[in-house]
């Protein structure tokens, strides 16, 4: 058994009357990829924090080749061999690649030679890792799977030998998430070690070699990944058996209340990202739209929404014209009964210095229900909030606590809270289960076909293909930004995944 790269001896952490980890007790083994999985709010990503410096520990012991090491501040971590890439990356959008990853760890007080010094290196990282990236490119023009290896260079660059990355294919396609596993195992073959935070057990199983199960702040099991199964992980992770599997009735669609004709929508660039795209969506009915990100489905959904103008085409909402080529207000569609969930929580879903109460109504913030004459009901919109925390299980249960304080997966439940608890006729909703536990998510997939089944109509975009095909009763495929097919949920993976790659219709039948 290869010796320990990093031990937790004791672990604990409290902020205020939450203990986010209560005696831990973890150990990860040299050169192997060790998995930490657990519900959104287990206390995974701040036992991390602590062993990367963000946090430091009311208790116990951190041991790095097992010898007992003071870790105060990411320096301490970094000087010690640790990276770490976090869920929502740490990049500066509007600087180089190359910049991004010297910033901070220059080196040298002429600027040229540690530049020059820095993209010889890189250049060494990118051959040996298979992790190539324009070090010229701005980051702002770069997709999410590659801001990724930017992050990892970052890490490899300052010299790392334990690498830890929570909840890296949150925002990867399958394809960008299939190149990231063969990246880790390639830096494990080197001797790295890796530390993976997940909630998608299939991944799990995939990649990891060991795996520890944490619930309410502790550790309740490491398991040998070859030796457990996937009912088991999610069911330690829980407290409670988990159904994997979307249970429904055939879908009874009904009237038509959405109607989406010939619609064209540009990016801030002017390039063509929704080319001319028609469909309807029933009420009683989950309407799945599938597709690599980056083919239009983002800025499909941002114009039926309101947030984006379309160049041309009509969408009809109730057998009323939406104004989608002009100036549609978000407002007046969530009056008329839309409500959207969007794929970005942070940059359009809340606002993270906001308290918990305070984004589980925006956009509905006029509704009488949170006013007393002109003012807005305080004690109302707290009990309203802490309503929802408690059908949504959203922890910690504190209405009054700070946005940014939430887990990712709590932040996506108090969106989801907000727009479903509305009652609306017609719900789009953007990649649900993006950084969700594997409870919530079924809980999520609950919701939605309880929503299909009380008759309204679900337009769902995700790129998770086994969410689209269990919830979805009709499936689009969308490549460079055209519906090229549609199917329904008996589809396999294989036949979506061609028509996701742009093979015509008739050749992904065969």
């Amino acid at each position: 058994m290869a010796d320990a790269a990093i031990e937790l001896v004791g672990i604990s952490k409290s902020f205020g009357p939450v203990k986010a980890n209560r005696d831990i007790h973890l150990e990860v083994r040299r050169g192997t990829i060790h998995g930490i999985i657990g519900e959104n709010g287990a206390g995974k990503s701040t036992l991390m924090s602590i062993l990367y410096g963000f946090y430091q520990a009311d208790s116990g012991e951190i041991r790095v080749g097992g010898k007992p090491v003071p870790i105060r501040t990411p320096n301490d971590a970094i000087a010690l061999g640790i990276g770490m890439v976090h869920q929502h990356f740490m990049l500066v959008e509007n600087f180089t690649v190359l910049e991004n990853i010297i910033l901070g760890a220059e080196g040298e007080a002429l600027l040229g030679r540690s530049i020059a010094k820095a993209r010889s290196e890189l250049a060494r990282l990118e051959r040996e890792y298979g992790l190539e990236v324009d070090p010229d490119a701005l980051i702002e023009d770069l997709p999410v799977g590659l801001q990724q290896r930017v992050e990892i260079l970052k890490a490899l660059y300052r010299g790392a030998d334990i690498l830890i990355l929570d909840e890296p294919t949150g925002v990867l396609t399958p394809s960008e998430a299939d190149h990231l596993f063969r990246i880790l195992n390639q830096l494990k073959d080197q001797g790295k070690t890796v530390v993976l935070i997940t909630h998608k057990l299939r991944e799990i199983m995939a990649i990891t070699d060991t795996v520890s199960v944490m619930r309410q702040g502790t550790i309740v099991a490491t398991r040998e990944t070859s030796e457990t199964t996937v009912e088991e992980l999610a069911e330690l992770m829980v407290g409670r058996r988990v159904l994997l599997r979307v249970e429904k009735e055939p879908a009874r669609a009904g009237a038509i209340k959405l109607e989406v004709k010939n619609l064209t929508v540009k990016d801030g660039r002017g390039v063509t990202m929704v080319d001319d795209v028609s469909f309807i969506v029933q009420a009683g009915e989950i309407v799945g739209i599938a597709g690599v990100a980056g083919n239009g489905q983002s800025e499909l959904i941002e114009a039926i929404a309101g947030i984006r103008r379309a160049e041309f085409g009509t969408v009809v909402l109730d057998d009323k014209p939406i104004d989608v080529t002009g100036r549609a207000d978000p407002a007046e569609l969530r009056e008329r009964g839309l409500a959207h969930v969007p794929e970005d929580r942070h940059h359009v879903g809340l606002v993270l210095a906001f308290a918990e109460n305070e984004n589980s109504i925006l956009g509905y913030h006029y509704e009488s229900l949170y006013l007393k004459g002109p003012f807005l009901n305080i004690d109302a919109i707290v009990a309203d909030a802490e309503d929802k925390i408690e059908k949504y299980d959203i922890r910690p249960p504190n209405a009054r606590l700070r946005t940014a304080n939430f887990s990712g997966g709590n932040q996506q439940k108090i969106v989801l809270a907000r727009e479903m608890e509305q009652d609306p006729g017609v719900l789009i909703v953007g990649q649900p289960t993006r950084g969700v536990d594997v409870g919530a998510i079924e809980f999520i997939h609950k919701r939605l076909i309880a929503m299909r089944d009380a008759g309204k109509a679900v337009l769902l975009i995700s790129v998770e293909l086994d969410e689209i095909r269990s919830l979805s009763d009709r499936i689009l495929v969308m490549f460079d930004g055209r519906v090229v097919g549609e199917r329904g949920p008996e589809a396999t993976e294989g036949e979506l995944g061609l028509l996701m790659a742009g093979v015509e219709a008739k050749e992904a039948a065969e």
